[in-house]
C-alpha cells in the first residue's frame, strides 16, 4: 500500500499486536469491535488485515495485506497479498469492507476508496478505524508533543525499533480530519465517531449508494 510503510511493518510484524495493546492501554480491540458492529452480515474484506486479530463473528472474511510477514501470521483461511489501490477482486464481491489503522499508510486514499466502491455490492458498507489528531487545536498540539516523545521510546523499549514508531508519529499528520477526508466521495459518508483519550481514534462509516 505504501513503499514507505511496508518495510516498517515487515520488521515489527511479530511484535505488532503486543505493542498496539500496550500503546492503547488494552483498548485497541474494543475500538475494532465497535467498527465491526457497523458492518453487515455476509462477506467482508479486511483491507490491511495485518496479523488478522479482528473478530468478525460469523461473517465470511477475506484478508488482504501487502506485507507478507504480517499476513503470514494471520489465522484467516482466505488471505491475499495485495494493495488497496488495485484490489484483486471482481466487482460487487463484498457486503462490507473493514479497514483498521490503514488509511495513513496508503499511497492513495482516493484510489483505495474507489476500489472499495467497485468491489462492494449496492448498499454495501465501508468501516474505517484509524488514528488521527484530536479536533481541538490545544489538544492537537499536546497530542503531537506527546507522540513525538512517547512513541519512539516505546518502540525502543519494546521493539528495539524507535525509527518505526517515529514513522507512526509523523503519519498522524499525513491526512486531514476524517470529516474532511471522506466528505464528497461517491461512497457516501454516513457517520464519524471519536474514541480514545482526546478523541485521537476515530471511526467512519461510508455506504455505496
Amino acid at each position: 500500500m505504501s513503499e514507505a510503510s511496508d518495510p516498517v511493518f515487515a520488521r515489527i510484524a511479530s511484535r505488532y499486536d503486543l505493542i498496539n495493546r500496550i500503546l492503547s492501554l488494552g483498548r485497541e480491540r474494543k475500538w475494532r469491535r465497535r467498527g465491526v458492529q457497523m458492518l453487515p452480515q455476509g462477506t467482508v474484506l479486511d483491507l490491511g488485515c495485518g496479523t488478522g486479530n479482528t473478530d468478525f463473528g460469523t461473517r465470511r472474511v477475506v484478508g488482504l495485506d501487502p506485507v507478507v510477514e504480517m499476513i503470514a501470521l494471520s489465522p484467516l483461511p482466505d488471505r491475499v497479498v495485495g494493495v488497496g489501490e488495485t484490489l484483486p477482486f471482481r466487482d460487487d464481491a463484498f457486503d462490507g469492507v473493514f479497514t483498521g489503522y490503514v488509511m495513513r499508510n496508503l499511497t492513495s486514499v482516493n484510489k483505495t476508496l474507489e476500489e472499495a466502491h467497485r468491489v462492494l455490492r449496492p448498499g454495501g458498507v465501508v468501516v474505517v478505524i484509524d488514528l488521527g489528531r484530536p479536533a481541538k487545536p490545544v489538544l492537537r498540539v499536546l497530542h503531537r508533543i506527546g507522540t513525538a516523545l512517547i512513541l519512539p521510546l516505546v518502540g525502543l523499549a519494546l521493539a528495539r525499533s524507535p525509527g518505526e514508531y517515529w514513522y507512526l508519529h509523523r503519519s498522524l499528520d499525513s491526512l486531514p480530519p476524517p470529516e474532511e477526508l471522506y466528505r464528497g466521495h461517491r461512497l457516501g459518508l454516513e457517520e464519524v465517531w471519536r474514541m480514545g483519550m482526546f478523541g485521537f481514534v476515530y471511526g467512519a462509516r461510508l455506504r455505496k449508494r
